[in-house]
């Protein structure tokens, strides 16, 4: 096998030659590192790698499904023992996992190479890939754009071809973001049906959910047999799916769907003509195959709830930095950490336990009024994201815009001031990735499917969701769209140009 044959195939396509011994790991090892020699110095992709002890595995693959397949894990919540884990962070840069984390454990049970870890910013805060730490990751299409956040790194790992399939986590978009920007399919699990831990119940109250980024429909769905779960020790469950999703992507609907669709931003941003056309034609295929589509606003308010989903990130900051401070031994200040970090971490310790408590009331409220529409609706359908892949550069602060945030924080004291500069200080970035908090706030799945090339040459995805534990309907929706014109996918993807 050469390069090229390598770097088209999905991490179905490469288990099923190692099954017939058409290809050896150590051949699809080889090639793995042999294509991050030549693409990771521009893309930076990976904040570490491991092709001694990736080596030194093939000797002892378990026999799994997956066995000898290469794979990128997200350097944050993906621990292998004895191995960094630092989350971006600068505070964490020495930091090594004591055991691997529950999902980690599946999938080097399933018999997957760990080739290293992935990019990401800081706590997985922000929607691009650019930390202090490490510096920015790089978009595969165009190297002048980010590729995304929070799972930004193995995005850029995916859509060059390194591996075939990189371990990433949703917290607020953080797999579907990535998808859109760099042309690949991006699926966020049901809450509750991913494994946690060990040592947490839950990820962001239930907002956050690890999975995977893939080229492919079927890899997902593989991944989704291969890791659901029902995890006794975990805050949220959702029943095991008594199918096979592999098999489910490939059936045909027994009847025709309803599907609602919306090209407003829920936060009243602009966006752009290209997000616009993309659910529109996406619509239209849609009613060409017999479904009815309509245009519906889903009744939420989109600005309050991204207040709350700011407020949790501001309660969960003060947290983990409550939780460093004890193991550091000191008081940490802004200069330990970058500024959406610490003024995240400020303005949780003005926020009320009964504040708390309503913000994610309005995850529940917004979680009925979502259920109601599924009653009519089995699709809700909008843009991935507002705009394609934001430059390098552009969403990350400068020093000169640091010192004025911080200045200004200083003359706030209420907590409702505090909240409102967090939400001007992410409204830049919201902009770009207005629709995906949704779904992560009321538990759905959803998915982000590569239907748009824009004018500049960079990919643009769809957003489509359904009610809780209907992942096997998303997957043969986009099964089906896959197979058509209408995906763009890797179609004319520089990055996978050797």
């Amino acid at each position: 096998m050469n390069l090229k044959e390598y770097i088209q195939l999905d991490a179905v396509g490469m288990a099923a030659l190692l099954k017939n011994r058409e290809v050896s790991a150590g051949e699809l090892l080889g090639l793995s590192f042999n294509r991050l020699e030549q693409v990771n110095p521009k893309l930076n992709a990976f904040t570490e790698t491991r092709k001694e002890l990736a080596e030194k595995s093939l000797d002892s693959i378990p026999d799994g499904g997956f066995s000898g397949v290469p794979m990128a894990l997200k350097n944050i919540s993906q621990a292998l023992k004895g191995e960094k884990l630092t989350a971006g962070s600068k505070l964490l840069k020495d930091m090594k996992a004591a055991q691997d984390s529950h999902l980690t454990a599946e999938i080097r049970g399933a018999g997957f190479t760990f080739v290293g870890h992935t990019n990401t910013p800081e706590f997985g805060l922000k929607n691009i890939s650019e930390p202090e730490l490490y510096g920015a990751s790089r978009n595969p299409w165009n190297p002048d754009y980010s590729p995304g956040g929070s799972s930004g790194g193995s995005a850029a790992a995916v859509a060059s071809g390194i591996v075939p399939i990189a371990g990433a986590s949703d917290g607020g978009g953080s797999i579907r973001i990535p998808a859109s920007f760099t042309g690949l399919f991006g699926l966020k699990p049901t809450r509750g049906r991913m494994p946690v831990g060990p040592g947490a119940g839950r990820q962001w109250q239930g907002a956050s959910i690890d999975f995977v980024l893939t080229k492919t429909i079927r890899d997902s769905a593989a991944m989704l047999d291969l890791l659901q779960t029902v995890q006794p020790a975990a805050a949220f469950h959702t029943p095991l799916f008594p199918g096979k999703y592999r098999e489910e992507m490939d059936k045909e609907f027994s009847r025709p769907l309803r599907i609602a669709f919306s090209v407003e931003s829920p936060v009243g941003t602009p966006i752009s003509e290209d997000a616009r056309q993309a659910v529109i034609k996406t619509a239209k295929w849609l009613e060409q195959q017999g479904h009815r589509v309509e245009e519906k606003d889903n009744g939420i308010d989109g600005i309050g709830l991204m207040r709350d989903y700011y407020l949790m990130n501001s309660g969960e900051m003060a947290l983990l930095v409550r939780n460093l401070e004890k193991g550091a031994g000191r008081e940490l200040t802004a200069d330990d950490m970058e500024i959406e970090s610490w003024l995240l971490s400020q303005a949780g310790l003005k926020v009320s336990a009964a504040d708390y408590s309503a913000s994610i009331a309005s995850w529940d409220a917004a979680a009925a009024k979502m259920a109601a529409l599924h009653e009519s609706y089995d699709f809700y359908l909008t843009p991935a994201t507002a705009f394609a892949a934001p430059k390098l550069g552009e969403l990350t602060h400068s020093r000169e815009s640091r010192a004025e945030l911080l200045g200004d924080w200083e003359r706030t004291s209420t907590m409702a001031g505090q909240q409102q500069l967090i939400y001007d200080m992410f409204l830049p970035s919201l902009t770009y990735t207005p629709y995906t908090q949704l779904a992560n706030l009321t538990g759905q799945p959803a998915v982000s499917l590569p239907v748009q090339i824009t004018k500049s040459g960079l990919p643009l995805g769809v957003q489509l969701m359904a009610g809780k534990g209907q992942e096997h309907l998303l997957l043969q929706m986009a099964r089906q769209i896959e197979q058509t014109d209408l995906w763009q996918g890797m179609k004319g993807n520089p990055g996978l140009r050797t």
